[in-house]
């Protein structure tokens, strides 16, 4: 399958041969379990002092004295006394189903699945009627996948990146996922996490590219091909996001391939 290559002032500047993964049958349930599996990765695991609740000299009073036979704080003269402890839903009581920090939260994936999963998000690159649903504004005359020169990694400025991004079509894109910065107040805001900000254009390049250091256009990322995964794809599980490749990186897709890409290089 042959895609039109795209200058970075819009214009065509020749043609390339997708690589055999462009190939790769849509599977959004593999997609997803990908996405969930590696997502839980970066989980922090978290848990309770297990004795939170329970250190307490407390003990039942039985029956005869009109009162439930909840375990009760020993002692006389202070507010304490006599309070319901040492069990759940009382106050100052233990938690019933305390998070625990020895769960097992890495959920493991196969290699082959794995491989599927990114093989199918980026076949999926090729969709228009993926992206559009997913919320990404393009212009009418835009060709998926966006193959562009090795000129975009040249590229070492945000406003140069914004004009080139503009000639291939997608300015509406980049002042959707500008305009749609939320602040945020509470507990994200103090972590760090000030900000929303909506998604735009992923620009996958080749190795050593000047362009991976620019990060400062809200909602579009540069990485190269060899970093690329299924939670950059996906971002949120949806599939499936706006990718612009140069020609140097689909040099490195060659190198991905699926289980059935293997099987078919055999029958050849």
């Amino acid at each position: 399958m042959k895609a039109t290559v795209t200058g970075i002032d819009g214009k065509a500047a020749g043609s390339v041969e997708l690589p055999a993964v462009f190939d790769t049958p849509y599977r959004p349930e593999v997609i997803h379990k990908v996405y969930v599996n590696l997502t839980s990765h970066t989980y922090q695991r978290q848990g309770r002092y297990p004795g939170a609740g329970e250190n307490v000299s407390a003990e039942s009073r039985n029956t005869g004295l009109g009162i439930a036979r909840l375990a009760r704080a020993r002692g006389e003269g202070f507010p304490r006394a006599g309070q319901a402890a040492g069990v759940a839903g009382v106050r100052h009581g233990r938690v019933a189903h305390p998070p625990e920090s020895w769960k097992h939260v890495y959920k493991k994936i196969n290699h082959k699945e794995k491989q599927l999963g990114l093989c199918s998000a980026i076949a999926a690159t090729a969709r228009r009627d993926l992206v559009e649903a997913r919320g990404h504004k393009l212009a009418k005359d835009v060709k998926l996948p966006i193959i562009v020169s090795n000129d975009i990694e040249a590229i070492a400025k945000a406003k140069d990146l914004i004009k080139a991004l503009a000639a291939l079509g997608l300015a509406d894109d980049l002042a959707r996922a500008g305009s749609t910065r939320k602040v945020r107040s509470g507990t994200a805001r103090r972590r760090g996490r000030s900000a929303r900000v909506g998604t735009s254009a992923l620009i996958v390049v080749g190795k050593d590219a000047k362009a991976t250091a620019i990060k400062s256009l809200p909602g579009v990322e540069v990485k190269t091909a060899g970093e690329v995964s299924v939670l950059d794809l996906v971002p949120g599980s949806k599939p499936i996001r706006l990718v612009v490749f140069s020609q140097n990186s689909l040099e490195h897709l060659k190198t991905v391939k699926a289980p059935m890409h293997k099987i078919m290089e055999i029958v050849k």
